[in-house]
């Protein structure tokens, strides 16, 4: 009961996070090799708006023709600007397919990708419906958050002072020398005044032959 509680609050939470209702998809055929590879499943930004869709980016959506089936293929080109309407094209696919590349509008699309999680879908063949579900989704879920504090801790020692820093490491900083370098000091210090006193009675001796 509080596993399957815990799924629920995972997904729904994976949902909110992602702007769409199914955050996740396996990859079911080989049309964007190497890129992606069959079971590979995507975690999909659905908050990405599909006006800010670019050349480049791999999308998922429904396919245009009887919007029977998911897929997830590049983009090619942007054949319309009013509405927008766009062309995908599977990366291993030698040209873009009619019905499934194109004509795609904002009513097909649903979401950008934004992770990929090698071959973890290898579960839903290992396992049957609805443990396989929930051990993605709870993989997914650690996932995410881990990524997520990695961000937060990587914001947060970009906004540290890089100037007081320096100045902590370098205060700690331990040097094996330093007693010899002290003992240095102090025999030169030491030779100094030597010197200093010799001289001194050079020229006293000097100063007592040019009396005479």
């Amino acid at each position: 009961m509080i596993v399957a509680i815990g799924v629920v609050v995972i997904w729904v939470g994976l949902q909110v996070a992602f702007g769409t209702q199914n955050p996740f998809y396996v990859v079911a055929s080989g049309s964007m090799i190497p890129v992606l590879q069959v079971y590979d499943v995507l975690i999909v930004q659905g908050h990405e708006p599909f006006e800010d869709i670019k050349v480049g980016d791999i999308i998922v959506f429904n396919r245009p023709s009887g919007h029977d089936r998911v897929i997830v293929h590049r983009v090619a080109a942007i054949i319309d600007d009013e509405p927008k309407t766009i062309r995908t094209k599977g990366d291993a696919n030698p040209a873009s397919i009619p019905g499934t590349d194109f004509p795609i509008t904002k009513e097909e699309y649903i979401g950008k990708v934004a992770y990929t999680i090698p071959q973890i879908g290898y579960i839903t063949q290992l396992l049957k419906p609805p443990m396989n579900y929930i051990i993605i989704v709870i993989v997914i879920g650690i996932m995410v958050v881990k990524q997520m504090s990695k961000k937060k801790n990587e914001k947060e020692l970009s906004l540290k002072d890089p100037f007081k820093q320096d100045s902590n490491v370098e205060s700690s900083v331990n040097i094996p020398e330093l007693d010899k370098l002290e003992k240095d000091n102090v025999y030169s210090k030491h030779e100094e005044s030597k010197i200093e006193t010799k001289n001194n009675f050079n020229d006293s001796n000097y100063s007592e032959k040019e009396q005479k």
